[in-house]
């Protein structure tokens, strides 16, 4: 798998990684460093009720809002990744330990279900919910960590997409650092006043 090392991303990026890895914090930060659409698949992916949108709805609604020439996606639906990587130049992997990925997890959730916090579509996470039930998000986290550690090396290998720089940041720390990079590509030349 090549792009081990942080490098500049071109402008259809695709950001991945486990829940509570922070893939719509960092997304919508690329997408404000280099002044481009940002699109959140869960967003589309959830109704109201916590009812999935049908496939073939959310695969028209992100072949719609990923045919323009710049964009930030973020989310790990391996429905819509034909789609999303097929059209990416870029794929920003968020690979951080598991200890650091469900402590971020754990205190979103906590903050999401104590100030009942509107995700998408009015949509809550509850303590019941996070806490209490098959469907929490922090056993969803458990369960898949280690899944998406090994399966992603795996799916970026494929020939399919070999066309895509990878981008895998291997802490918060390592992504400030990247992201302070990607500011600095985008302010203007002192010289010439333009973008870089």
């Amino acid at each position: 798998m090549k792009g081990q090392a942080p490098s500049t991303p071109g402008q259809r990026i695709s950001v991945v990684g486990t829940s509570g890895s922070g893939k719509t914090t960092v997304g919508r930060a690329i997408a404000c460093r280099l002044g481009i659409p940002f699109i959140e698949l869960d967003a589309l992916a959830w109704l109201p009720g916590w009812t999935n949108r049908p496939v073939a709805e959310l695969r028209e609604l992100v072949d719609e809002q990923t045919c323009g020439p710049m964009w930030v996606v973020d989310g790990n639906y391996s429905k819509v990744r034909d789609l999303v990587w097929g059209r990416a130049d870029t794929v920003v992997w968020l690979d951080y330990p598991f200890r650091r990925v469900f402590g971020q997890l754990l205190r979103r959730t906590l903050r999401r279900s104590l100030r009942r916090e509107e995700l998408w579509n009015g949509n809550r996470e509850s303590l019941r919910m996070s806490f209490f039930s098959r469907e929490s998000i922090l056993l969803w986290a458990i369960r898949t960590y280690r899944r998406r550690k090994r399966e992603y090396p795996e799916i970026l290998a494929r020939p399919e997409h070999a066309h895509l720089n990878v981008i895998r940041l291997r802490s918060p720390a390592e992504t400030r650092r990247w992201l302070d990079g990607l500011a600095q590509l985008a302010s203007p030349s002192p010289s010439r006043g333009q973008m870089v």
